[in-house]
């Protein structure tokens, strides 16, 4: 071959870093991802609530994988998205705290899906507030705090859209999030069931059912774009469903227990992935985006600590029944957001045991649950309080929110609600200290300092923190 043609073809596939093992853009699937906020996987029909009712859930359930556990790299806002848009974990992408943003060098999934020839839109929440753009999304709307325009303005616009490209569309309802809609939506409190990690009170009943009445709205937003994607899209469509962490309850959102990682996750592709099944293959967040590019014919970048190499890695295998595994465990990180929760904390999970460290266990838990200004925001939790000065239950609860052990140890095989600490009975001590020894292990590769991004309230005065302190 001559010099110049060796030169051309150099140039060529250097312009276009991505490999692709197809082609014509025709044979690409079109790929719709749908998030909710703020959504613990427990809480839906699928995953087995007598509570809530999520019919579209359970449809798209019906047409396509359902994961039970797939979990989030945060259970906060911010740093659970840059995950699933980097493929890479909180402290290497550098979005730590909540509110903070990937490092702008980064190659995001916008930028692999252009290479791939795809148009890209995003509607509502996909990014944190206001970051869409930062994370290469360029069609983007609505993505302000419940901003509500984002579903209809979505379903116009795949009504109106052509077909001259496949599609990468990702559209994120503002549901479940707190605020909850101030009525039940027929929601009967007395009837509904309490976590076990709950104060039983009235108020909680009463909130409970608004936090269900946010579900079945995210359910019908959901439904809606489900509807609208099959009938502009047709049936070469790849649609995934998934929530960006657990629920806005105690021992939900910000920690790293299940109520705050593990989280729904249902794909659909007719013809591709079989219909109405269910798989135990343990996946990350940051599967979510090599797994995207595979199912788009690319080939994603390879799994690793180096330069360019991301820390997820395809599941599509399980997707289309050729494999039934995926990982043998997950990591989690939570490091605060602002400064109502300043508790940071790490976490490694495998399919029968959760290790949590807790890294400043002198500083008191406290977030948004807690310490909200708004009185509506706190209501339920000031019952729990005035339940604690009678109720025994009530006040080791409240307890256990406020003050946390340096180290915690469940077996998900008989206490699948992380209750019974087991981080402390010698019996459980060697398996306590591999999992650290592992967590620790995979924080140095990580580059995970374990940072403290405010200023915590401390449960004992500490020269660390000069000024900290006070009530909540």
């Amino acid at each position: 071959m001559h010099y110049s043609c060796i030169l051309l073809l150099f140039v060529l596939s250097a312009a276009h870093p991505l490999t692709s093992r197809a082609t014509d853009h025709t044979s690409r699937p079109n790929i719709v991802v749908f998030l909710t906020d703020d959504h613990s996987l427990l809480d839906s029909s699928v995953y087995g609530s007598r509570d809530v009712r999520t019919p579209n859930m359970q449809r798209l359930a019906e047409r396509g994988m359902t994961f039970t556990q797939a979990f989030v790299a945060s259970p906060t806002c911010a740093p659970s998205r840059a995950a699933l848009l980097t493929g890479l974990m909180p402290a290497r992408n550098g979005c730590v705290p909540n509110h903070s943003r990937a490092r702008p060098e980064i190659k995001k999934l916008p930028g692999y899906f252009r290479e791939l020839g795809y148009d890209i839109a995003a509607f509502g929440k996909v990014a944190h507030y206001g970051h869409g753009k930062h994370y290469g999304f360029e069609n983007i709307h609505h993505e302000g705090f419940h901003d509500y325009r984002g579903i209809p303005a979505a379903v116009d616009f795949l009504a109106k859209r052509g077909r001259t490209k496949p599609l990468c569309l990702f559209v994120g309802t503002n549901w479940p999030h707190r605020p909850w809609p101030a009525d039940a939506g027929g929601y009967v409190p007395e009837a509904l069931s309490v976590p076990a990690s709950h104060v039983d009170t009235a108020v909680t009943r009463a909130f409970r059912a608004r936090y269900y009445h946010a579900v079945m709205r995210a359910d019908e937003d959901l439904g809606a774009i489900h509807e609208a994607a099959m009938a502009h899209l047709g049936e070469n469509t790849l649609f995934l469903l998934s929530s960006d962490h657990g629920a806005q309850w105690p021992f939900g959102k910000w920690t790293c227990y299940d109520a705050g990682i593990r989280v729904p996750l249902i794909a659909a592709w007719p013809g591709r992935v079989k219909a109405g099944t269910r798989t135990d293959a343990m996946v990350s967040w940051v599967d979510i985006l090599p797994t995207l590019l595979a199912a788009a014919g690319g080939d994603p970048p390879v799994t690793g600590y180096g330069s360019g190499e991301l820390d997820g890695r395809s599941f599509l295998p399980v997707l289309l029944g050729k494999e039934t595994s995926h990982r043998d465990r997950v990591f989690a990180t939570h490091s605060g957001d602002g400064a109502m929760n300043v508790y940071p904390m790490r976490s490694v999970r495998t399919a029968s045991w959760k290790y949590v460290a807790n890294l400043h266990p002198e500083f008191q838990f406290t977030s948004h649950i807690d310490r909200a200004a708004e009185a509506d925001e706190t209501d339920y939790w000031k019952s729990w309080v005035e339940k604690a000065t009678t109720d025994a239950r009530a006040a080791e609860i409240v307890t256990r929110y406020r003050q946390r052990p340096a180290e915690e140890l469940y077996d998900l095989q008989t206490d699948p609600f992380e209750l019974n600490n087991l981080a402390l009975e010698p019996r459980h001590s060697a398996r306590a200290a591999a999992m650290s020894a592992d967590l620790r292990e995979w924080m140095r590769k990580q580059g995970d300092q374990g940072g403290v991004f405010n200023k915590p309230v401390l449960l004992v005065p500490s020269d660390d923190f000069p000024g900290a302190g006070g009530s909540p």
